[in-house]
């Protein structure tokens, strides 16, 4: 399972911080989020496009997403150029007894 439980209607926020070669945190030249939700769909935010998509900090980034539906969640960040990296995680989603 998934190595965090929310429910549904919860806010969850996906972070990544991005480092080069050396361990230095460094912001790369794009950034794409993608999150795959129960039903296989992809939901994709391009920073600098995408309001959702934020920077917090030198090579801190972050999307407050919203849950809508019981299942696993992945995700995953992608930068390119300065800091050509990527990061996957996941969570879950507890179905509703009341809804």
């Amino acid at each position: 399972m998934a190595k965090n439980s929310y429910d549904i209607g919860d806010m969850v926020r996906c972070t990544v911080t991005f480092t080069d070669s050396a361990g230095d945190v460094i912001d790369p030249t794009g950034i794409v989020f993608r999150i795959k939700l129960p039903d296989d769909t992809t939901t994709v935010y391009t920073y600098g496009a995408d309001a959702e998509l934020v920077r917090s900090g030198t090579g801190v980034y972050y999307v407050d997403y919203t849950t809508t539906a019981a299942g696993t969640l992945d995700y995953r960040f992608e930068g390119t150029g300065a800091a050509v990296a990527a990061a996957e995680s996941l969570f879950g989603v507890k179905s509703s007894t009341v809804l």
